[in-house]
C-alpha cells in the first residue's frame, strides 16, 4: 500500500485519555491492517483508539474497494485484506467502547450523561411541539401523505424524549417522586391526556386508543408519578401493537383501592423476556456487553415508580391475548373542585 502524504501527519488521540503524539506508519490503521494479514492476531497501537483513527480506518476501506481492479485474481487478493480491515476494527471498537466505559464509571460520569441526556430533551420537546402543530393544521393545511409523515416524526421523538427522561430519573435512583405530598388529582384528566400525547402514534398505526376511568373520579395521590407510568406503559402497548387496540382503565377496589391496567391485542411477550423484564440493561448473548433490554428502560422506571407510591407492577400476556400490565393503589377519594 503507497504512502499517502495527508496521512503522514499526526493523528490526535483523545487528550483526557492519553498523551498526544504522532503515528508511527505501523502503528496507524494501514500498519495494523499489513500486520495482520499475514498471522490474523496482531495488536493495534494505543494511539489509534481514537475517533480520527477509526475514522482513518474507515477512508482506507472506501478508498481500496475503490480502486482495487475488478479481476479475478485480484478479487482473490482483496477478500483477506477486508478481513484484515474488519478485524482491526473489531479491536478498535472494543478499546473505544472500553475507554467510553472506564470514563463514565469515573467520579463525572453521572454529570456526563446526564448533561447530554438533558441537551437531547429540549430540541426532543421542540420537535414533539412543531410536529404536532403541523399534524393538526395550525400552521397551515396539510396533505394526508404529510399528516402521516408528521405522525412518524411525532411519534419518533416522543420515543427518545421518554428514553432521555428515564435515562435522567435511573441515573439519580429512579424511585423519588416529583410530589413530596399527596394531592387532590383527576383520574379522567390523567387518562385524557395520556391519550392526546398519544393519539399521533396510534392513529399512524391505525390503533384504537380507549380509557375508562372509576366511578369515582377525584382521588387523592402523586399524579405526576401515576401520569408518567400510564404514558410509558401506554406508549410501549403502542409500540408491540400491530393491529387493534390499547386500553387504559381503572377499577375501584373498596374501600379506597384503585387497579390501573394497560392492555393491548399485541403478540405478547416472548418467555424468555420475563425474567430480566424491569433490568434495564442484560447482558448480550455471546458478548462481553451490555446492551439496552428490547422490554426498555421505561419498565425499570415504571416499576421504581409504582414501587415508591407503594405498589408492584405486575404482567400477564400470551400470544393470543396480548399483554396487560396492572399495579393497585391506595386513592381515597377527594372532593371535586
Amino acid at each position: 500500500m503507497q504512502k499517502d502524504s495527508a496521512l503522514s501527519t499526526p493523528v490526535e488521540s483523545d487528550t483526557t485519555l492519553r498523551p498526544q503524539r504522532p503515528l508511527r506508519w505501523k502503528d496507524r490503521p494501514e500498519g495494523a491492517i499489513q500486520r495482520e494479514q499475514p498471522s490474523g492476531t496482531a495488536p493495534v497501537d494505543d494511539a489509534t483508539h481514537s475517533m480520527l483513527g477509526r475514522r482513518l480506518l474507515e477512508l482506507v476501506r472506501a478508498e481500496i474497494v475503490r480502486a482495487w481492479p475488478a479481476t479475478p485474481e485480484a478479487e482473490e487478493q482483496l477478500l483477506p485484506l477486508l478481513a484484515s480491515i474488519e478485524r482491526v476494527r473489531e479491536t478498535l471498537e472494543s478499546q473505544w467502547e472500553q475507554d467510553f466505559g472506564s470514563r463514565l464509571s469515573g467520579s463525572d460520569g453521572l454529570d456526563l450523561l446526564i448533561g447530554v441526556v438533558h441537551d437531547l430533551r429540549s430540541p426532543l420537546t421542540s420537535i414533539l411541539f412543531l410536529a404536532e402543530t403541523l399534524q393538526r393544521g395550525q400552521s397551515g393545511d396539510v396533505n394526508e401523505m404529510q399528516r402521516r409523515q408528521l405522525g412518524l416524526i411525532y411519534g419518533a421523538a416522543l420515543g427518545l424524549s421518554a428514553i432521555a427522561s428515564d435515562v435522567i430519573e435511573l441515573a439519580r435512583g429512579g424511585d423519588s417522586l416529583m410530589e413530596q405530598q399527596p394531592a387532590p388529582f383527576s383520574v379522567r384528566e390523567i387518562f385524557e391526556s395520556v391519550c392526546d400525547i398519544v393519539r399521533p402514534i396510534a392513529e399512524e398505526k391505525h390503533l384504537v386508543v380507549c380509557h375508562r376511568p372509576p366511578v369515582t373520579d377525584y382521588r387523592i395521590g402523586h399524579p405526576l408519578a401515576l401520569s408518567r407510568v400510564l404514558l410509558n406503559l401506554t406508549t410501549n402497548a403502542l409500540k408491540f401493537t400491530d393491529t387493534g387496540f390499547v386500553e387504559i382503565v381503572a377499577r375501584e377496589t373498596p374501600p379506597s383501592g384503585v387497579e390501573f391496567s394497560v392492555r393491548d391485542s399485541g403478540r405478547g411477550i416472548a418467555p424468555e423476556l420475563l425474567d430480566h423484564l424491569y433490568q434495564p440493561f442484560r447482558r448480550v448473548s455471546g458478548g462481553c456487553g451490555y446492551s439496552i433490554s428490547k422490554a426498555g428502560i421505561g419498565l425499570t422506571m415504571c416499576q421504581k415508580l409504582v414501587r415508591a407510591m407503594g405498589s408492584e407492577l405486575h404482567v400477564e400476556t400470551s400470544p393470543e391475548s396480548g399483554t396487560r400490565f396492572f399495579f393497585e393503589l391506595h386513592l381515597p377519594a377527594a372532593s371535586a373542585p
